[in-house]
């Protein structure tokens, strides 16, 4: 056994003892290290005697001891673990009556849809489901400088794979005479004002809680400015701000913008109009004249619910109930478009759909099942409590939807070439799951096969291995060419089991392997791993999209004919 090894087996052994009073056990261990290093499988009567060792080892020390010893080497181990608890169901809604209940999903189509925007959409849709009420999904498209049609396009695209309904769907931009006509009621009641300070001005007066000389015009000056904003002020010579409260604590009430100018062609209603309504005009009206009861968004929103609540006290509109959640987001995996798009125009990262990103598309390519992001969040709940998930987590749920339905098939890589003699058969039929019926596939053999390099390094002269699904093979032959002498009826127990692959009809293809994309705030140069593999020829007869489990490596899916996506373990 190499040190590497001997080290890992401790700082397991060491971990699990000082979380279990000071005590651990060798299979305890044993399990560990056959689930994070599945090519010791093969070697398990090699490595017990070490792990036994060690465990022994370290159970003689005192809690003490351990904790020294975990602080000096695997400081890691005391990091706080983030527990991810399951939990049945969404809370309960104050205030709600069944049947009358109203939410809605807002996403501004500025970018593809990732995990965070499913948390948000899949929050509000079942709430709804869960007081008989309406689901509006409503396109927040009030800024053409940053929105697109493909945008539009992609956001409606991911909810539909999520599974999810909605009883209205509009866009925010349907109502730019209703925002104009409350524009200027907010002005005539002097609850608005046009400011035309310098932007660097209006943030250092916001700074220093000051009030800007505009702040002191008169309703018929700022109607005539509002005329100017329509015909004669450029982009950032003017904005409405609402008249908030220039001392106030929550700087998102320090007089903030309620319309600005932008002249940049709206996709879908070009340029019909150039004063624009703020996030925060724009969602105060909407939620209150559709009827919305319930309002929840992430958190980062949080301190504009005084602001969304004033707008329509102003305005004497109905309020709807806001609540919020924490943003969701996986380690090393960022769902900001200042990161993800960069990383695109650089070539690091091939498009919106590379397995690597928690966009929706590439959760759907890399194999993740809409069913497992939706208990996934589910299980979150409506906590506060900030959500930087382990993606294996969310690999759990999936793992348990995917299981039962995918078809095991044998698959090698870097393959070595064995010559089996005396094989008594020319096809062997092996059934596609374990436990489920999902059929049998027949596979023609001829003696020639492929085995994985990991395997095939450990095989000696003398011993027996077990061909899985075919029989067991006495190595005569452990030189450059394998060999060896098939055995009727072979006794299974307590030796190597490997998968193999014909030679004569090995399908080649390719393996994606997707890891870590950000190691703290530095890009993993080696996040996408490819290697060549051979499968077996059934392989072929999948459907593209379907999810497959490699004999002894995992779950993918099938991206093409020749290329598959590693999913997860």
């Amino acid at each position: 056994m190499n040190d590497e090894l001997r080290e890992t087996i401790r700082k397991m052994a060491l971990q699990n003892a000082f979380e279990h009073e000071g005590e651990t056990r060798d299979k305890i261990v044993l399990g560990k290290i056959l689930g994070t290093k599945p090519e010791f499988r093969s070697k398990v009567k090699e490595i017990t005697k070490d792990i036994s060792e060690i465990v022994d080892m370290v159970n003689k020390l005192s809690l003490d001891e351990q904790e020294i010893e975990i602080k000096e080497k695997f400081p890691e181990l005391l990091t706080p673990k983030e527990k991810i608890v399951e939990r049945e169901g969404l809370p309960e809604l104050k205030n709600a009556e069944h049947g009358k209940v109203i939410t809605r999903f807002p996403p501004e189509p500025n970018g593809y849809p990732h995990i965070g925007h499913a948390k948000a959409a899949i929050i509000n849709s079942e709430y709804a489901k869960m007081y008989g009420g309406k689901f509006i999904l409503r396109m927040d498209d009030t800024n053409p400088e940053a929105e697109r049609m493909e945008y539009h396009a992609a956001i409606k695209v991911g909810l539909e794979w999520l599974g999810i309904e909605f009883d209205t769907v509009k866009n925010t931009s349907d109502d730019m005479e209703l925002f104009y006509e409350k524009g200027i009621e907010l002005i005539d009641s002097n609850m608005a004002y046009i400011c035309t300070c310098k932007r660097e001005d209006i943030s250092q007066n916001r700074r220093e809680r000051r009030a800007c000389k505009c702040s002191t015009d008169d309703i018929v000056k700022n109607k005539k400015n509002w005329e100017k904003m329509n015909k004669k002020f450029k982009p950032g010579d003017a904005i409405v701000r609402f008249r908030g409260d220039m001392k106030a604590d929550n700087a998102v009430m320090r007089d903030p913008v309620l319309f600005r100018i932008i002249d940049g062609k709206h996709y879908t209603l070009g340029e019909k109009y150039r004063i624009w309504p703020s996030y925060d005009m724009a969602v105060a009206i909407e939620d209150s004249i559709d009827g919305v009861t319930h309002a929840f968004r992430s958190k980062e929103f949080e301190l504009r619910k005084e602001l969304i609540n004033a707008i329509l006290d102003a305005l004497n509109m109905r309020k709807p109930a806001q609540d919020f959640f924490s943003r969701l987001e996986f380690k090393g995996m960022p769902i900001s478009k200042r990161i993800i798009k960069p990383l695109i125009e650089e070539g690091k990262v091939s498009w919106y759909d590379d397995p690597r990103l928690p966009t929706l598309e590439a959760l759907r390519r890399r194999g993740i099942k809409p069913e497992a992001i939706k208990k996934f969040i589910m299980s979150l709940g409506l906590t506060k409590a900030n959500t930087l998930a382990p993606f294996d987590t969310l690999e759990a749920f999936n793992r348990k939807l995917v299981d039962a339905n995918s078809i095991r098939l044998h698959m090698v890589n870097n393959a070595k070439k064995i010559t089996v003699k005396n094989l008594p058969i020319s096809t062997v039929e092996i059934p596609n799951h374990p436990v489920n019926d999902l059929g049998k596939r027949r596979v023609e053999i001829d003696g020639d096969f492929y085995i994985s390099g990991d395997d095939a390094q450990n095989i000696k002269n003398g011993m027996q291995v077990r061909l899985l699904n075919l029989g067991n093979v006495n190595i005569t032959n452990d030189g450059i060419e394998l060999g060896g002498e098939f055995i009727e009826n072979g006794d299974a127990k307590d030796i190597p089991k490997i998968q193999w692959v014909p030679q004569k009809t090995a399908h080649k293809i390719k393996m994606i392997i997707p890891k870590t994309l950000f190691n703290g705030d530095e890009f993993n140069e080696d996040s996408l791993e490819e290697i060549e593999v051979y499968t077996e020829p059934h392989y072929l007869q999948l459907k593209e999209g379907e999810e497959v489990q490699f004999v002894r490596y995992g779950y993918c899916r099938k991206d093409s004919q020749n290329q598959a996506i590693f999913t997860h373990k």
